[in-house]
């Protein structure tokens, strides 16, 4: 089982970013994949959750109207477009996946707001 996130990198405050967790070694289309944050001496905040078919969606706040989440199970892929990119973004993020009692993390990709 693994998770590998990409597409992460510097961006300016306004600008946009599309990340991308690309799933393998288990059949992807049956789980729920959720997209997490975290910053340096805080604890992970999940951003954005979306279920096994895609037809239910959920946002924290922060995010809310400014990033998307999505999945195309024919690639075993989950996206997170993220626009209107503010400094307080900056984090590291990772998607998540639990599978009955196992939790599996992918290994995040950096995303830096700043101009």
């Amino acid at each position: 089982v693994q998770l590998v996130e990409s597409g992460g990198g510097l961006v300016q405050p306004g600008g946009s970013l599309r990340l991308a967790c690309v799933a393998s070694g288990f059949r992807f289309s049956r789980y729920d994949v959720s997209w997490y944050r975290q910053v340096p001496g805080k604890e992970r905040e999940r951003v954005a959750f979306i279920s096994d078919s895609g037809d239910r969606r959920t946002y924290a706040d922060s995010v809310k109207g400014r990033f998307t989440i999505s999945r195309d199970n024919s690639k075993s892929t989950s996206y997170l477009q993220m626009n209107s990119l503010k400094p307080e973004d900056t984090a590291t993020y990772y998607c998540r996946v639990v599978i009955g009692v196992m939790t599996r993390w992918g290994q995040g990709t950096q995303v830096t707001v700043s101009s």
